[in-house]
């Protein structure tokens, strides 16, 4: 599993870097200022290099120069973000995320599991069935005078029931009147990943996600 630890190496795979980009384009300025100062030697003397001609070449220099200097100033930035990720991702192993998905959490005893989900308007009534892991509903929760927005709710499993492979299903209406309702559930971030470049949290339940899709920290 993948620990909170790998700052040191990520700013110094981006310092590496920019060094290297450094080496190149400070190396291709010497050949450039080398190749301009044979031409000035060996240039026909009734047909001399004018001064338009030494004017382009010396931006194209100064060009380089620019590219150099932009390419020190990202390399450093970018070996900033990544530390900043994993301070911003370390402080999260151990919390609570909240993201899109339909898997019920359970705490530690086992016995009281919990879910979320999100309304696109008001509704007076709302059923939230609980399915396992055979596509089977064994239990409902309902609830009544929902306000729009994101919710809640809890749900206690039948002495017996398995707690694997358990999701839920969000069902809402006002009156007749179909709401809109997404499912939204809760894990623990074990542990945080950077070596692809963007921050992945590593989810006891559901695996790897990154970390823009949290949509809320407890």
């Amino acid at each position: 599993m993948t620990t909170a630890v790998n700052s040191t190496n990520a700013a110094t795979s981006a310092t590496s870097t920019t060094k290297t980009v450094s080496q190149q384009a400070s190396e291709a300025s010497d050949r450039f200022l080398k190749l301009l100062v044979t031409q000035m030697q060996n240039q026909d003397p009734l047909n001399p290099m004018d001064n338009a001609q030494v004017t382009s070449q010396m931006a194209q220099i100064n060009t380089v120069t620019g590219i150099d200097k932009l390419n020190t100033t990202m390399g450093a930035m970018n070996a900033g973000m990544a530390q900043m990720q994993m301070l911003q991702g370390a402080s999260l192993v151990g919390r609570q995320v909240l993201l899109d998905g339909n898997q019920l959490a359970f705490d530690s005893t086992g016995k009281v599991a919990t879910g979320a989900y999100s309304l696109d308007g008001a509704a007076s009534s709302v059923r939230i069935d609980i399915i396992n892991a055979a596509g089977v509903t064994i239990d409902s929760v309902n609830q009544t005078g929902v306000p729009s927005g994101q919710q809640g709710f809890q749900w206690t499993p039948p002495d017996g029931t398995g707690t694997a492979g358990l999701t839920f299903k969000v069902t809402a209406s006002s009156g007749n009147t179909t709401i809109n309702a997404s499912t939204l559930m809760t894990d623990t971030v074990d542990a945080i990943n950077t070596s692809s470049g963007t921050l992945t949290l590593e989810l006891r339940n559901s695996g790897s996600t990154a970390y823009s899709k949290v949509k809320a920290v407890a």
